[in-house]
């Protein structure tokens, strides 16, 4: 992998935004990589809170649960926060159990893919790659915290020109005090909504993280292409005697020697996808089988529950939101797909057909087939075996969304 400095790599993450952000909502959650023991003990401190609240949301879901009214929308209303927030316990505590290898992701990622070492072509490659990352980040990041934000924005609205007996709360509170009136109807109304946004936080800051390193790992594998199909453009680190240069032993010395280190680089990618499936294996499963019936839920409650304007806009947010998600993280892993599978044709493009059949002309071309060979098996993230996850796991998620949704709406 290129040298670079740690001047270099910081002034290039500081221009990107989706790291920024990602970081952030990682660090908010509380795990993410420390510098020192004073930025490691917040992130104890951030973790410690996380786990709080979701304590806290697992009570007060669980009893909205427990005595939801036998009204049908009650019912679905309070299932699907439950699906949410599982889904959110979920993923936090499968990434918390691996966190020694998410770690060595994120110092892996900083030290060999957000760097400034690269030359105009493989520049723009990266850049471009930020700017996709910036663009899905915001959209789906705007629609979760949309969502989170909706919960507290319908009870505001719903007790305008209430009096204090009648002021409504985000969740219920099925406990025997006076919720409704001050100081009570204030603490928890702060409380609740802090909870909410944290579980927004919480349910978003993953699904960032995973997109942005797929899509980076991909324009690694395109940087990667662009490095074997230039071979013969190579630069040379000292100057040599033209007499030298044009020697063809000589010259098919220098390309085995630079293709052998874009062989060591593909194996480095390939092992750090695999590091990258064994992380989220278990979240991509559930994701997946998650998406379809959240976005179900989410449709009945837009479209055919009898439910307040307010309820509404939060479901609203919430499936264009999950709609954005599952886009977001099938494109990145469908990109992942597309371009470790393109290596096979960048390397058959390189210059092996003018050179001699010498012994390291005829080193070369078996390194060759044995790169093309491997990229026959592209790289991807399965879930947990059952599946490959693509663009065509986006078209099925949302189909079988549709069959639910009709079953329900029959039913």
């Amino acid at each position: 992998m290129p040298r670079y400095s740690k001047f270099a790599m910081a002034s290039d993450q500081s221009k990107d935004i989706s790291l920024i952000a990602t970081s952030f909502y990682m660090k908010v959650i509380g795990i993410w990589s420390a510098k020192d023991n004073a930025e490691k003990r917040r992130r104890n401190i951030a973790f410690i809170y996380t786990t709080w609240v979701l304590i806290f949301s697992v009570w007060i879901i669980g009893s909205q649960v427990y005595y939801a009214t036998e009204e049908f929308s009650e019912r679905i209303y309070a299932m699907n926060n439950l699906v949410t927030l599982l889904t959110v316990i979920f993923k936090i505590f499968t990434l918390f159990a691996n966190k020694q290898k998410f770690l060595e992701l994120i110092l892996y990622s900083k030290k060999n893919f957000w760097h400034s070492n690269y030359d105009p072509y493989e520049k723009t490659v990266v850049d471009n790659c930020k700017h996709t990352c910036t663009y899905l980040i915001c959209i789906f990041s705007f629609f979760a915290q949309g969502t989170a934000i909706s919960y507290a924005v319908g009870p505001i609205i719903a007790n305008i020109g209430k009096n204090d007996s009648d002021r409504i709360l985000p969740f219920t509170m099925y406990l025997d005090l006076p919720f409704s009136t001050s100081p009570y109807f204030e603490i928890t109304f702060v409380l609740q909504v802090l909870t909410v946004y944290h579980i927004g936080v919480g349910y978003l800051c993953l699904d960032n993280f995973l997109c942005v390193l797929n899509l980076h790992i991909a324009s690694q594998f395109r940087i990667l292409q662009y490095r074997m199909e230039n071979l013969n453009l190579m630069k040379e680190e000292t100057k040599l005697k033209e007499a030298s240069f044009e020697n063809s032993s000589y010259q098919t010395d220098k390309y085995l020697e630079v293709f052998k280190m874009y062989v060591k680089q593909h194996q480095a990618l390939i092992k750090y996808c695999n590091k990258v499936q064994e992380v989220f294996t278990a979240v991509v499963l559930i994701q997946v089988i998650i998406f379809s019936l959240l976005i179900c839920l989410d449709g009945y409650l837009v479209l055919l529950a009898d439910a307040s304007l307010g309820r509404r806009l939060i479901f609203a947010f919430h499936i264009t939101g999950c709609m954005c998600q599952l886009l977001m993280f099938t494109y990145s892993c469908d990109c992942l797909i597309q371009e470790s599978s393109q290596i096979a044709a960048a390397a058959y493009a390189a210059p092996w057909t003018q050179l001699p059949m010498n012994k390291a002309g005829s080193a070369l071309r078996k390194d060759i087939l044995l790169v093309m060979t491997r990229s026959r098996d592209p790289c991807c993230l399965n879930a947990s075996g059952f599946f490959v996850v693509s663009l065509e796991t986006y078209t099925r998620v949302l189909s079988t969304a549709a069959s639910y949704f009709t079953l329900l709406r029959q039913y």
